[in-house]
């Protein structure tokens, strides 16, 4: 079967529907000063259009797997890791880590590449920081594609990480977060967790897998079947991944309160695609209905009785649509590129 059937039949999972596993190209760490080097690689055709994914959490890292979300024949695919996150150094690092310096870090790789213009893909937090970088530099940006839009208000931070919020929906799930913070009368979660992760000990070690796993105990609460295990994360990774995720949490994402809203204006005469799953307890779609109609421009796609997972494969068979529509109608970034692009086969 190939991948065109796959998207016309019924998967069941997204890796039915993604493109085909593929070797990175190029990889390295950049010096993007204060004390970070961020890690980067490219994979698919060097020639082609540039496509750069933008990771969730904050704190998470990219995947093999996100590779596949472009047409390696005709995408040159660019990750990379964001401060603090995955591979880059120093792990878990706070220092000179906020909003500004991460947009500020894209545009350093995007000039370290010598793309002229690429197309930004995200999900999460990713589609924040990616609108975040398309509302500073429109003019560098070929179009965007979002899933599970998150815009940093404070009515989703209430949400996440209030009582009366997502709380309400898997309160076993909130208790166990809320434990695990071990809040002083008065103190605010965030706050709470933020003293507990950096005390060490087991129980800042539990604190972290707790907020590992608050998301992910959303998620299952949007399934309809039996809940699947939460992936399983060593607390390392955990540990850096809540203090990165609590670092941003705590401070509003680094982002004036509805900055990315009243922003929109920028993305006029972007073209764009908005995934949003109409079950999603994470980033609930109230968030990306007022993104679309501050940026009507933008496709609206809601997928029914979907929730914030990527892996969910309806929401994967149009995040995949939309990157593959993009390719037809995207031309090479500069004059030698359109001399020399050609297709190629996949690592």
């Amino acid at each position: 079967m190939t991948r065109r059937q796959a998207l016309d039949s019924h998967p069941t999972h997204a890796w039915q529907v993604l493109h085909p596993p593929l070797q990175t190209s190029a990889s390295g760490w950049l010096d993007v000063g204060d004390g970070h080097r961020m890690y980067w690689e490219a994979a698919g055709h060097p020639r082609a259009p540039a496509a750069l994914f933008v990771h969730g959490g904050p704190g998470t890292g990219c995947s093999a797997n996100d590779r596949r979300w472009f047409d390696p024949r005709r995408w040159r695919i660019v990750l990379f890791d964001q401060r603090g996150a995955g591979r880059s150094l120093p792990r878990a690092g706070l220092a000179a880590n906020d909003t500004p310096h991460l947009v500020a870090d894209m545009e350093a790789l995007r000039e370290h590449l010598g793309i002229e213009r690429w197309l930004l893909f995200g999900g999460s937090w990713g589609a924040t920081l990616a609108l975040a970088y398309a509302e500073q530099h429109p003019r560098r940006v070929t179009g965007l594609v979002l899933r599970g839009v998150f815009t940093a208000t404070r009515a989703e931070r209430c949400w996440l990480y209030g009582a009366r919020g997502a709380a309400r929906h898997h309160p076993a799930a909130w208790q166990r977060l809320h434990a695990a913070a071990g809040a002083a009368p008065g103190q605010g979660l965030l706050e709470a967790l933020h003293v507990r992760l950096h005390a060490g000990g087991t129980a800042c070690r539990a604190a972290a897998q707790a907020w590992w796993r608050w998301e992910h105990d959303l998620m299952d609460a949007e399934t309809t079947g039996p809940a699947p295990a939460p992936p399983a994360v060593d607390d390392d990774a955990a540990l850096a991944h809540a203090r990165i995720g609590v670092h941003y949490a705590r401070r509003d994402w680094f982002l004036e309160p509805g900055q990315l809203l009243a922003r929109a204006s920028c993305l006029q005469g972007l073209p764009g695609v908005i995934v949003q799953g109409s079950r999603d307890l994470v980033t609930p779609p109230a968030a990306a209905r007022a993104l679309h109609a501050a940026w009507p421009g933008a496709q609206w796609q809601e997928v029914s009785a979907a929730g914030h997972a990527s892996s969910h494969p309806a929401i994967a068979r149009q995040l995949v649509a939309a990157t593959d529509a993009f390719a037809d109608t995207a031309s090479p970034t500069t004059p030698q590129e359109a001399a020399d692009a050609r297709p190629a086969s996949p690592h």
